[in-house]
């Protein structure tokens, strides 16, 4: 089984490849929380820890709350060891494993816990680099860390590329870098509150690996 003929391929972390416990997301959003004097409902939580409805930091500020104090608190509470031993590995992800060509990781989550979670799970070594976003590199859907994280694939990343993501700030990152967009939803329609566009829009990698039904 071969996926589709991609020269290299960039993926998303958090959402896309892994995603962690439910209890683990209430835990953490709580203690921020009460931090910041708001207690988030669950659909809340959720809402913001998986950016449901795009763009996570519209979601606090309809809750009242400054979006860089929230992530600095956010940061704060965060502790590697548990995120890690929270964290699962979607089965479907498996594949990336299998890809024999060029393969960078650019997400959002910060290197502290990025690392721990590689580590945890084993899979360091099926990413050629990662590039974990700060406000020095760029943010999805900026361009800028996606284009980084291909710089540092010393010419391999040449000819026709698509990253991978859950979110449409991953699909936007991805054509503004120039390559294809695939999006893998988690989570569903319904729950997420939008439909989002891709050239390849999956609910499995076993979907996109035969090929998976474009957007429309």
């Amino acid at each position: 089984m071969l996926p589709p003929e991609y020269d290299y391929w960039v993926f998303d972390l958090d959402g896309t490849l892994v995603d962690v416990h439910p209890e683990y997301v209430h835990d953490v959003m709580g203690r921020v929380g009460a931090r910041l004097d708001h207690e988030f409902s669950g659909p809340e939580a959720e809402r913001v820890w998986h950016s449901l409805t795009g763009d996570p930091n519209a979601s606090l500020r309809r809750y009242g709350l400054e979006p860089s104090t929230f992530w600095q608190v956010f940061h704060e509470v965060e502790q590697p060891e548990r995120r890690a031993a929270a964290t699962f590995l979607h089965q479907d992800a498996t594949l990336v494993e299998e890809l024999d060509r060029p393969v960078a990781l650019v997400t959002h989550c910060q290197r502290y816990l990025t690392e721990a979670v590689l580590d945890r799970l084993e899979i360091r070594d099926w990413f050629d680099t990662v590039i974990c976003c700060t406000d020095e590199t760029g943010w999805k859907p900026d361009p800028a860390p996606v284009e980084l994280a291909l710089s540092r694939l010393d010419g391999a990343a040449e000819g026709n590329g698509v990253l991978v993501g859950d979110g449409p700030q991953d699909m936007a990152a991805a054509w503004n870098a120039g390559l294809n967009a695939a999006h893998v939803e988690r989570h569903g329609h319904d729950r997420r509150g939008l439909c989002v566009l891709g050239d390849h829009r999956v609910d499995s990698f076993e979907e996109l690996w035969h090929g998976g039904p474009a957007g429309d």
